[in-house]
């Protein structure tokens, strides 16, 4: 895992792209995972990487102390697939020992043996946790999606919601649910890929049906 180097253009459309159907690097809510993500960054992503920036505009707003959740290396957060090589993540090569290969040192110039035996161990690492088995973390959400009046199609609003189509999200039972002077509201189930599909995504593709919609809120949240 990893965004590749977050200091170059390439690390940070990688980084843009993972946050294109994120809200946060981990999970709902602004944690620690955001701030190793955010202190690895020198300087804010440029204005066409409309996701990198919003992210890195919110996360900025925050006391980075008081986020929860412990942190980890650089390297465990991000797409599966692309290794971490930000320099500012790798700690100094060790010197007291010539015969010792820091597969995480400085980018100095190597010899080609030491390159090669670097990438050796990269790969067998690679290989070795590749066979882990991968757990997919999910949660169930219940939704209340609010039409405008007593007058709204109701059946016009649950097609567009479940014309939402997304890796990592699969809608569930629905029913129409009494608020009050006529108007009923929608409560539709789903199941979601905690890494995948986010509640800010979901309400703003679901809040994006204007003409049917006027708001939506998660009545009910829980891990599976």
């Amino acid at each position: 895992m990893g965004f590749g180097d977050l200091k170059s253009a390439s690390g940070l459309k990688v980084l843009n792209d993972f946050l294109s159907y994120r809200s946060y690097i981990e999970g709902y809510v602004p944690s620690q995972a955001d701030t190793v993500v955010f202190d690895a960054i020198s300087s804010p992503p440029p204005a066409d990487l409309v996701h990198a920036l919003r992210w890195y505009n919110h996360i900025k707003s925050f006391q980075k102390g008081s986020l929860p959740g412990v942190k980890k290396p650089l390297g465990q957060y991000g797409p599966p697939g692309v290794a971490d090589t930000t320099s500012a993540s790798k700690p100094a090569a060790k010197k007291d020992d010539d015969d010792d290969i820091d597969l995480f040192g400085s980018d100095e110039e190597e010899d080609e043996e030491t390159a090669r035996i670097k990438e050796e161990r990269l790969a067998q690492y690679a290989a070795k946790k590749s066979k882990k088995p991968t757990v997919i973390a999910k949660s169930s959400l219940l939704l209340d999606v609010k039409p405008w009046d007593d007058e709204t199609d109701m059946a016009k609003l649950e097609e567009c919601v479940r014309s939402i189509q997304m890796d990592g999200l699969v809608w569930g039972q629905s029913k129409l649910v009494p608020v009050g002077y006529g108007i009923k509201k929608l409560q539709i189930g789903c199941v979601v890929e905690d890494d995948k599909v986010g509640t800010e995504i979901l309400e703003e593709q679901i809040t994006a049906f204007e003409d049917y919609v006027q708001s939506m809120d998660v009545a009910a949240f829980n891990k599976i």
